[in-house]
């Protein structure tokens, strides 16, 4: 499934390092600060948190609510969000940059996070120097989100130079993979406790935690080897 594809397409967030459930109610309510405190949202921070984890419930976004309710759009809410965003408190995977130079794929990163948070994010953990150069943001494509339509997809594809059907994405988020597989490309769940998404037709396969799913690509390394010899 996997060995004649040519790129891996990693997501960021809680794919190439982890959003633990502490972690992630942080980021609830630093985007609860930002929706206040710099985007005039008229309650107070909690009452804001607590509006963050219901728009996430239902839409998988915790800025959806904001956007449909309060006139806030996602640039503002993206930009005033990802400059809060406690880069600091991510634990770095140990061993994991050392893991992905050893994969026989190019290499590169989608994200949501902006590309003022991405580089400070893999120069924390350690993955700036992969992956100079081959990270970008949605915004790179003049959009915010990752699960709205698959165009983004197939221009990111054509930014990168690689058809399709040669490379695999692999994201935490099961409303991201249905638009990638829509392209064509070959999808890849990250999860952390049971898999939720095990019946959703447009995951190829999934693997609990980027250990797991690392160490299953590098099984390719003989075969890609063996295959060009």
């Amino acid at each position: 499934m996997f060995c004649d594809k040519k790129a891996v397409i990693w997501d960021l967030d809680n794919t190439l390092y982890r959003i633990t459930p502490e972690f992630a109610d942080k980021l609830d309510e630093v985007m609860a600060e930002a929706l206040v405190e710099d985007l005039g949202i008229k309650m107070s921070v909690d009452e804001c948190k607590a509006l963050v984890k219901q728009s996430y419930k239902i839409y998988r976004d915790g800025g959806e609510y904001f956007y449909q309710n309060h006139q806030i759009s996602p640039e503002s809410l993206s930009t005033a969000y990802h400059l809060r965003k406690p880069v600091h408190m991510i634990e770095p995977y140990a061993g994991l940059p050392a893991l992905l130079k050893q994969l026989p794929f190019e290499q590169y990163i989608f994200t949501t996070s902006t590309r003022e948070c991405s580089e400070r994010i893999l120069k924390h953990i350690g993955l700036y120097d992969i992956f100079k150069d081959r990270f970008y943001s949605v915004e790179d494509f003049g959009v915010y989100k990752k699960n709205e339509s698959a165009d983004v997809y197939r221009r990111f594809c054509e930014k990168i130079g690689f058809a399709p059907a040669d490379c695999i994405f692999v994201d935490d988020s099961y409303s991201n993979l249905e638009f990638a597989k829509e392209t064509g490309m070959t999808t890849i769940r990250i999860f952390y406790q049971n898999n939720s998404a095990k019946d959703k037709p447009y995951i190829d396969a999934a693997y609990k935690g980027i250990q797991e799913c690392v160490e299953t690509l590098l099984n390719c390394k003989d075969k890609k080897h063996k295959a060009s010899a």
